[in-house]
């Protein structure tokens, strides 16, 4: 499996937005793709206009599975990118929640 980086913009009004599309994402994820996608962090970021998008590193068998997942839990998948290493010069902070 390869990792991917999946950058969603503009996609959520709110943090309970984000946190109930999310909880369909894990569910849709072990439940239909258990063998092909594993969804391992996300990043929320603050988009230009207010609202909330995200980075989001998943595992997958291939770039087609990262976005038959997304449109099956309903939420964009703008850009996808297979990830080709990683650098980790110290670990993320601890998170803070959304504004």
């Amino acid at each position: 499996m390869n990792l991917y980086a999946i950058r969603r913009r503009n996609a959520w009004e709110s943090a309970e937005e984000l946190e109930k599309v999310g909880g369909r994402s894990k569910e849709v994820g072990e439940s239909e793709f258990s063998d092909d996608l594993a969804w391992i962090r996300t990043y929320v970021l603050k988009d230009e206009d207010g609202t909330l998008g995200s980075v989001c590193i998943y595992q997958a068998t291939d770039v087609d599975t990262v976005r038959e997942h997304a449109k099956r839990v309903g939420m964009p998948a703008d850009e996808v990118t297979e990830i080709a290493d990683t650098v980790i010069v110290r670990p993320d902070p601890e998170s803070q929640p959304a504004a």
